[in-house]
């Protein structure tokens, strides 16, 4: 139990801080739901919602570290974007945790980088960086992190077709769902994670 309390303490000073249940999902790698139990529970023995905690500083610390898993993830882009018989002219790097991986992946493929930022609140759309590339009729993948719910994948799929470009593949570092596509875009990962019950 002192590792989930140890993930509380952070949660609780994380909320302290002014972060929204969703930002410090975000920030420790669980579901909204899983932050909200964290923060909430109150009866004694009552187990959590099913999820997995992803720590990954390891390799965020050294942008060596990151370089070496965006390699591998351009790898799968190119490999699925040969299969599919498409191009691609833009990155979409997902705030806060995609952008290292996608403006590695961008210089290595030599396209368009797009950061985009996810709202705080689900029932919001997210919005686009003016400090980076357009989105209006560009191909792209869409990089993340961790994808947990898909939630902030479902709005970055949403937002890019609302203003014009189409998402063709989503690739995360690791996906901890059974799912193969979102919204209709198919979906790679370096590594997958499930609970077997």
């Amino acid at each position: 139990m002192k590792g989930i309390e140890s993930i509380i303490e952070k949660a609780l000073s994380l909320k302290a801080k002014g972060l929204t249940d969703k930002e410090i999902g975000d920030e420790l790698h669980l579901s909204p739901n899983t932050i909200t139990w964290l923060l909430t529970r109150k009866v004694e023995g009552e187990k959590p919602p099913m999820d997995i905690k992803i720590g990954w500083r390891s390799v965020g610390v050294f942008p060596h570290r990151i370089e070496s898993l965006a390699t591998i993830m351009s790898d799968i882009i190119l490999e699925e974007m040969t299969k599919q018989k498409k191009e691609i002219d833009s990155i979409v790097g997902v705030a806060l945790n995609g952008i290292p991986f996608a403006t590695l992946i961008a210089l290595e493929l030599q396209k368009e980088l797009i950061i985009f930022r996810p709202p705080s609140d689900s029932s919001a759309k997210g919005t686009f960086s003016s400090n980076y590339a357009g989105v209006k009729g560009k191909k792209a993948v869409i990089v993340d992190d961790v994808l947990g719910t898909g939630d902030s994948v479902r709005n970055t799929i949403s937002t890019l077709k609302d203003h014009g470009a189409k998402p063709v593949l989503t690739v995360v570092v690791l996906n901890k769902t059974e799912h193969d596509k979102i919204g209709n875009v198919p979906l790679r990962a370096l590594f997958r994670a499930r609970i077997l019950e």
